[in-house]
């Protein structure tokens, strides 16, 4: 109780921080909308990606173009609002080397709450809306059909997949403590995660399936519920309902992440430590 009421003091701080993020990056208008433009421009340039290979192929695992575009649409939003607010967290070997970090642990509030709400980078909501509109594209063409159920899955698959890449990038963060000048290694399984999260896992080599089907369970945030909404079998063995624990695999990234962070603050001495 302690603790909730102590956050809900520290509301205020958190939004008045960020409040000035956001009209920091507004106040040049004219680099604010380059900015958007060429973020906007990198999710066209995967999605490109993905259509040239169908460009030559009819289907991949099962998948035809149209049904991939409901991968890809729900990977890029979920990942491109997890980039949005907390993205910022793989510089965490920046600010250890610059001793901002340092600077958090002299503030009452949480260490964690303070990186998480330090900026947030308003160029991420051009991905955001690519995605949107992938997604939107995809389900008309793809030829869902659509039920009471179907409409829940997809309200609860997107918060819960967002929620499975801010785990990742925090559980990326906290492994910072530990290693050197090592945001390459663990960015390979986050942005490399939601590289192969755009891809049909039928065709993913198993050892892809162990990492990003267990380990960092990404095949949540677009895959599996791509074909629960199109009714299609899911590989592996695995039931019907499988998409429908996404959410379950968002508590199980969280729980990964935050253990990672607790270990490495317990770790971490100092700047110069």
């Amino acid at each position: 109780m302690a603790e909730a009421s102590t956050l809900r003091a520290d509301l205020p701080a958190y939004r008045a921080v960020l409040a000035s993020r956001i009209r920091a990056q507004r106040s040049y208008s004219t680099s604010f909308r380059l900015d958007l433009a060429g973020a906007g421009l990198i999710t066209l340039i995967e999605f490109a990606e993905v259509w040239v290979i169908f460009h030559q192929v009819d289907a991949i695992g099962g998948l035809t173009l149209a049904s991939v575009m409901l991968v890809f649409g729900l990977a890029e939003i979920s990942f491109s609002l997890a980039d949005l607010l907390v993205g910022h967290c793989d510089r965490m070997p920046t600010y250890v080397r610059a001793g901002t970090l340092d600077v958090f642990y002299l503030r009452p509030q949480p260490v964690l709450l303070q990186l998480m709400t330090s900026d947030l980078d308003l160029r991420r909501l051009a991905r955001v809306l690519g995605g949107v509109a992938i997604l939107v594209v995809g389900l008309l063409v793809s030829g869902v059909s659509w039920t009471p159920e179907k409409v829940l899955l997809l309200a609860i698959t997107i918060p819960a997949a967002t929620a499975i890449y801010a785990g990742m990038f925090i559980a990326a963060a906290g492994l910072q403590f530990f290693l050197i000048n090592g945001a390459e290694t663990t960015n390979a399984f986050v942005y490399g995660g939601r590289y192969a999260a755009s891809q049909p896992a039928a065709v993913w080599p198993r050892s892809l399936v162990l990492v990003f089907g267990l380990v960092f369970p990404v095949v949540f945030t677009g895959y599996l519920p791509a074909l629960a909404l199109l009714d299609l079998p899911v590989p592996f063995g695995a039931p019907s309902w499988v998409a429908w624990l996404t959410p379950v695999a968002a508590v199980w990234t969280w729980g990964l992440a935050l253990g990672c962070w607790r270990m490495g603050t317990r770790h971490y001495q100092g700047a110069g430590g």
